[in-house]
């Protein structure tokens, strides 16, 4: 049996099925949701290149358009940073259902099996190998498991400790999120992307969008809250934008998102994780799906490249060793700025905006952008003596940034010496000394 199941429709594992199979493999999808249902009710950004390495061909351009800049504010709103993107780094904004259209369809062309209405309710194991997944119609066998369930993935979170993947997700490593389009009772000349972090004194984000027809509003917590919290912020948000009308036309529901490093162990025999099942997304912005491309390509090279079919742990070390040398060191690092900014009081924060500590250029950062140097690369000499003065200036803000440097020195050191070859031992040993980074 040489067959490949993907455990869930996320864009990820889609891509990487659709890459496979235009090698000869057999690959089926098992997706819980009706085709028809794939995809939220709203729009989505990312950098639409990462479709072309994962193989595809770019949308159609009446399905997609460039994203605006976004203003920034602190909890004051006493200052605004405001993006101004380069035209060449611009991301694309396609509704949710578009994307998963195009990298269905695609998939489906090259000849990827697609089971829906299939939820998957587990992993299969023989010995100390994932040999298929248990399903709503039936147990389902396979050589590899690519698991893209999600971040509350039925497969990843059922795996035994012993092969080092981490089950679930801590405090403060996702997000909570509502979403609305809601009608628009006003017309806005500039900042029309506005971003409020901590808005209200809140431990999270909201946004209001203005869009063409239409007002995009996001509400973002570390915790679980209800629709009073919901209509509360938008009522508080109304005051300052007076764009955002009452009218409820779509979108209006809830979901949870990664914000924290990649997963440590992205395989073992027989499985392989990619996407929001492997935690792939930007930590500071939520994004993953041009990242959970980019990782697909990586994994079907690493499965063609193993000639024996074996694809075991040692065979799928490539796809780990290229991910984390490509995206995961870099986001890794973007975590530990997370971790930090979560810590910080409302005052903090607005000293940091006030005082140069993160200034426009900074926020010039998508879901494209990977790693550190995306807040560094080009900063001037002059704009580094304004940082090192803000940040000594505040006591309380220079503990927390230092702390933050010296993980984030201790996380690229680690990233830096994975094994080049998978030893069970020195994975493991690898793998603990990773994650114990973030505890």
């Amino acid at each position: 049996m040489n067959r490949i199941i993907v455990a869930g429709g996320g864009h990820g594992g889609i891509a990487a099925a659709a890459l496979l199979a235009e090698r000869g493999y057999d690959v089926t999808v098992f997706e819980r949701n009706k085709r028809e249902e794939m995809g939220y009710d709203w729009t989505d950004i990312f950098a639409g290149k990462a479709m072309n390495i994962a193989g595809m061909e770019f949308p159609a351009k009446e399905k997609y358009c460039y994203k605006n800049n976004m203003t920034f504010y602190g909890p004051s709103l006493r200052v605004a940073l405001r993006q101004n993107v380069p035209a060449e780094q611009l991301e694309i904004q396609m509704e949710r259902r578009d994307i998963y259209n195009h990298i269905i369809s695609h998939a489906q062309s090259v000849g990827v099996k697609f089971e829906w209405e299939t939820a998957v309710d587990g992993p299969v194991m023989t010995g100390n190998r994932v040999t298929g997944i248990r399903t709503s119609k039936g147990v389902e066998s396979a050589s590899l498991v690519i698991d893209a369930a999600g971040l509350g993935s039925t497969v990843r979170t059922q795996l035994p400790p012993f092969l080092g993947i981490q089950s679930r997700v801590g405090a403060f490593e996702q997000f909570y999120v509502y979403r609305g389009f809601f009608n628009k009772t006003a017309e806005v000349l500039e900042d029309k992307y506005k971003v409020f972090i901590f808005h209200g004194g809140k431990l999270g984000i909201s946004w209001v969008a203005a869009e063409e027809n239409h007002t995009d509003v996001l509400i973002g917590r570390f915790e679980p809250f209800g629709m009073d919290e919901v209509n509360a912020t938008l009522n508080a948000l109304r005051v300052t934008n007076p764009c955002l009308g009452t009218q409820l036309l779509r979108g209006g529901r809830f979901v949870n998102i990664p914000v924290r490093q990649p997963l440590g162990m992205l395989v073992a025999d027989g499985y392989a994780a990619i996407g929001d099942s492997a935690f792939m997304t930007v930590p500071i912005i939520g994004s993953g799906i041009a990242n959970s491309l980019k990782a697909a390509r990586m994994l079907a090279d690493a499965v063609c490249a193993d000639a024996s079919g074996a694809y075991s742990a040692q065979t799928l070390w490539k796809y780990q060793r290229d991910f984390y040398k490509s995206l995961g060191n870099g986001l890794a690092q973007l975590a530990c700025i997370r971790r930090m900014l979560v810590t910080l009081e409302p005052q903090e924060l607005d000293y940091i905006f006030e005082h140069g500590i993160l200034n426009a250029d900074d926020m010039t950062i998508g879901a494209d952008s990977v790693n550190l140097g995306s807040f560094v690369k080009g900063t001037r000499f002059a704009d580094i003596k304004l940082k090192f003065n803000g940040v000594t200036g505040n006591r309380q803000v220079m503990k927390k940034v230092m702390r933050m440097g010296k993980e984030i020195a201790q996380v690229s050191a680690i990233t830096a010496v994975m094994p080049p070859r998978y030893e069970y031992t020195s994975a493991m040993k690898w793998v603990n000394s990773y994650n114990a980074c973030f505890k």
